[in-house]
């Protein structure tokens, strides 16, 4: 994946924000990724209006390129009641959600897509695919831990932010967590933040023996102190409170460049992740994006009840992680025949 800002771009101070200007101006995000130009991308079973309308949004704004995986006579009905234009759109056929996930990897492995987007099948299911190499080609695998992050952006706060991982690991051990820290960490890189601040979050702000998510936060920060993390400051622990809120660190008494100032918020589980995410989201009006690192190919995943301008944010990330040989950064390849 591509993790620095593009060539000749000055280093960003925060990350690009989701919510478009005050004057209809496109987001930040959708800037930064339409200058890049559109990736090919499987759409993998999008048999639901959410999934083929943000499809045929996402296609329509410039930013991909896409390839549908599904039944075809089940896709076009369902365009054609939802008034969605398929014209000069590939469709895949295939006869299930299985075959579309299956069909999917297999082209992401070959190279000729650049990325993943969910439909409406089953993250699991998706994902399952994703892990199992197939047969007389390679997988999607890579030596790094697969995890997600989402990109949020709440009106009241003035800095986006990255939370991870809210989707794919769920209780995540110290090592699975360095995977975690990097990858998010390289998202920052690849949306132009050369020194992204990381907090690893916990209940409080000290060490305490009996809460493993402030062990793992004091080994992640001491960890990145002896370079097994890069790119990035990181401390820990740090509350919630502590990492967006210059006051609350104040008032505690915490001396750190990350407290009060955090671009990457790193939760201790998945509930927790999954919670905070859904509260900001509903509560607190947030605008999010959401993107799987550590594969051959960035895949966009989105839950059911992401509305269109979310899933477009996604596929936006996925612009910016794609590389043209659907992996590692690097140059042009020649895909592999089908």
């Amino acid at each position: 994946m591509n993790t620095c800002p593009v060539a000749g771009e000055p280093a960003a101070d925060a990350l690009p924000g989701i919510i478009p200007g005050p004057h209809g101006e496109p987001a930040p995000l959708l800037r930064l990724a339409l200058a890049r130009g559109p990736v090919r991308i499987a759409v993998v079973h999008p048999c639901d209006s959410p999934s083929l309308a943000a499809m045929s949004a996402a296609c329509h704004a410039g930013l991909i390129d896409p390839v549908v995986i599904a039944p075809r006579e089940r896709i076009q009905a369902l365009a054609s009641a939802a008034g969605i234009d398929l014209a000069g759109i590939e469709i895949d056929d295939v006869p299930h959600s299985h075959a579309a996930a299956a069909r999917a990897v297999e082209l992401a492995a070959r190279g000729h897509v650049q990325a993943l987007m969910k439909g409406s099948l089953p993250t699991a299911e998706l994902m399952e695919a994703v892990v199992q190499p197939g047969k007389g080609w390679l997988g999607l695998r890579t030596g790094k831990r697969m995890s997600h992050c989402f990109l949020m952006q709440i009106p009241s706060y003035p800095r986006p932010f990255i939370i991870t991982d809210a989707a794919v690991n769920v209780v995540p051990d110290l090592e699975q967590k360095q995977g975690i820290v990097q990858n998010a960490i390289d998202l920052a890189h690849a949306l132009g933040l050369a020194l992204p601040r990381v907090a690893i979050l916990g209940a409080v702000e000290t060490v305490n023996s009996k809460m493993r998510a402030t062990l793992d936060a004091a080994a992640l920060s001491k960890m990145a102190d002896r370079g097994q993390l890069t790119g990035a400051l990181v401390d820990g622990p740090l509350a919630f409170d502590d990492a967006i809120s210059v006051r609350a660190a104040r008032l505690k008494g915490i001396v750190s460049l990350v407290a009060g100032r955090a671009d990457i918020l790193v939760v201790p589980d998945l509930e927790a992740g999954n919670m905070l995410v859904k509260q900001l989201e509903f509560l607190g009006g947030a605008a999010s994006a959401g993107i799987v690192l550590g594969a051959r190919v960035p895949i966009v995943l989105t839950g059911r009840t992401d509305g269109v301008p979310t899933r477009v944010a996604s596929c936006a990330l996925a612009v910016l992680l794609a590389d043209p040989c659907g992996g590692q950064a690097g140059g042009r390849c020649r895909p592999e025949s089908a």
